[in-house]
């Protein structure tokens, strides 16, 4: 009787417990479902708050305690750094596709007779230049020609648009969220620390400390180093005059963020510049272009020290799936995301 009693209580405890599981599981998975659509918003908040939060604390020394008023500052100044010449590109990039719309509509579009050097150029040379000449003669005819090979290219690049403009916004909330999060930054740390101690034992005490060191290394020394090149960059196109400044500023900092270099860039718009008759600003882009190129052998060190936080097919990998999954706000939480994840699974293999 007493073992039947025992059986059966034992039996009431599982189902108990497969209750409270099941009840918990169900409340995690519908707080997920609420939170969902502010996931990346609030991850990249928290990159910047802790990036940020060293110069935070000084702010406030100096502030005499302000927090607010110390995140406030911080956070102004980095919309104006980094969000308004980026909204900056992107509407002068827009003005250069309408105009190049309106034309097209009215038949004035004029495409300028490709320099003979351009058959030069080693494997595409004399491709590029009979697609050109085509182009110049008879742009209407040449769309006609080739619009089922224009035509995914053109939606492409209004999707890539769509998913900057949506990127800046979502960078910009992140910015106004990262401020309000350094404010308690102390109290963060405190229940991060209790969170990992949980989660991985005595190891878990050190956690924290790891996880903010590598936020703050991928975040200077990948992110913001890219980010730096492509405001340089951006300043140096927009003064040439060079058309669709915003795209290939965006491409100068995808390749820095995967470690590729802005160079490829910098050839692109050094070989435009120089078939256009203006050999002064030719002369002035080339050089500028040339230090943007090199500046984050200068500036990485100083932010990160030497060598790399992770393996470089890391960044690669996690700038590349962040972009695939949530757009061009993924090209910089994927692989602060992913170098994390990547820093802890080697920790946890120690």
């Amino acid at each position: 009787m007493k073992e039947n009693n025992s059986n059966n209580l034992a039996g009431n405890k599982v189902i108990h417990y497969a209750l409270q599981l099941l009840a918990l599981s169900l409340l995690i998975y519908f707080c997920f479902e609420i939170i969902k659509p502010f996931v990346t918003l609030f991850i990249w908040g928290t990159v910047l708050a802790i990036t940020l939060y060293p110069l935070h604390k000084n702010f406030t020394k100096l502030l005499n305690g302000s927090k607010w008023v110390s995140a406030g500052l911080i956070t102004i100044v980095m919309i104006l750094l980094i969000v308004v010449p980026a909204i900056m590109l992107l509407l002068a990039t827009i003005d250069e596709f309408k105009l190049l719309t309106k034309a097209y509509s009215e038949g004035q579009m004029q495409i300028p007779i490709p320099d003979e050097r351009i058959k030069e150029w080693p494997l595409i040379g004399n491709k590029l230049y009979a697609y050109w000449s085509d182009a110049s003669e008879n742009i209407t005819d040449f769309i006609g020609k080739n619009y089922e090979s224009i035509k995914p290219v053109i939606l492409k690049i209004l999707s890539l648009f769509s998913s900057v403009g949506k990127g800046v916004l979502l960078l910009l909330g992140s910015f106004i969220i990262g401020g309000a999060l350094m404010v308690y930054g102390k109290e963060a740390e405190q229940t991060a620390n209790i969170f990992f101690k949980k989660l991985m034992g005595e190891r878990g005490e050190n956690a924290g400390i790891s996880i903010s060191s590598t936020v703050r290394n991928v975040a200077k020394g990948v992110i913001g180093v890219a980010i730096i090149q492509g405001i340089l960059a951006g300043i140096g196109l927009f003064l040439a005059n060079v058309p669709f400044a915003g795209i290939w500023v965006l491409l100068g900092v995808i390749l820095s963020i995967v470690q590729i270099g802005i160079f490829p860039v910098s050839i692109g718009v050094v070989i435009y510049i120089w078939t256009t008759p203006d050999t002064t600003t030719a002369i002035l882009l080339t050089i500028w272009m040339v230090f943007v190129g090199i500046i984050d052998n200068i500036i990485r060190p100083f932010m990160i020290g030497i060598g790399a936080p992770v393996p470089m097919l890391v960044v690669f990998i996690g700038t590349i799936g962040g972009f695939i999954m949530s757009g061009f706000i993924g090209l910089f939480t994927g692989a602060i995301v992913l170098t994390l994840g990547y820093k802890l699974v080697t920790e946890w293999l120690k």
